[in-house]
């Protein structure tokens, strides 16, 4: 069985969620978000390690607090960067250097199944570098914004799809898409497109409605729906 060093970047603003409000300390049916997220990971058996990226230390200590104590035991913490793709990168710099496969979640997504997790592992190990994603439901039309704008095409949504996190490679080919990336790392806006940046080829596997990110008060609305359901 291979073993993945999981990344949790959690040192975001929460801009859209409110500002001064950490989305991630939210209650989510009695635990905040954040524990809840790291629980689908750590009770993984092919998890060595959680790292999480944060500039709160004392906050995300207290989620991490909040794990039954042999699955405290699988997590670390390190400062998170500037950019999400540089809390990523301090993420893997401070795990362990010997674990060969890496998967980064966000830090927002607290209702992973395990079936999203095993099918993007699996095709990780087989293929070197997956995703999840869902496809598009919505038509969607490219402009120039912001608005009012003029349209300037339509794209085929059959060939367009939502990314969601896990994401997982190898250590070694992250690290040397970060070495190697052309674009500051403000604009990369998920992980792998480092590795398409590289020239890597990316897998998607197919992803879960339900694998929100909560970014809105509304998100977390529909997350406690979907729990109680």
């Amino acid at each position: 069985m291979a073993n993945f060093s999981v990344i949790v970047p959690a040192a975001g603003s929460s801009t859209r969620f409110g500002g001064r409000v950490n989305k991630l300390l939210q209650d989510l049916r009695g635990l905040p978000v954040l524990t809840r997220t790291l629980g689908q990971y750590a009770l993984r058996a092919d998890v060595a390690e959680i790292v999480v990226a944060s500039w709160d230390r004392e906050s995300a200590g207290q989620c991490i607090a909040k794990l039954d104590e042999p699955l405290r035991k699988k997590v670390r913490l390190c400062d998170g960067g500037t950019c999400r793709a540089g809390s990523v990168r301090e993420g893997l710099k401070a795990g362990s250097q010997e674990i060969q496969w890496v998967a980064v979640h966000d830090a927002a997504r607290p209702l992973v199944s395990q079936s999203v997790i095993d099918r993007t592992f699996a095709a990780a190990i087989q293929h070197g570098v997956a995703a999840a994603a869902m496809p598009m439901s919505l038509t969607i039309k490219q402009a120039i914004g912001p608005l009012p704008a003029p349209v300037m095409k339509t794209l085929p949504r059959e060939q367009l799809w939502a990314m969601q996190t896990p994401q997982a490679m190898r250590r070694a080919d992250l690290s040397e898409a970060f070495d190697k990336c052309p674009l500051p790392l403000e604009q990369v806006t998920d992980d792998v497109q480092l590795l398409e940046l590289a020239e890597r080829q990316v897998w998607l596997v197919l992803g879960d409605e339900k694998n929100l990110k909560i970014t809105t008060p509304l998100d977390l609305q529909i997350a406690q729906t979907l729990l109680e359901s």
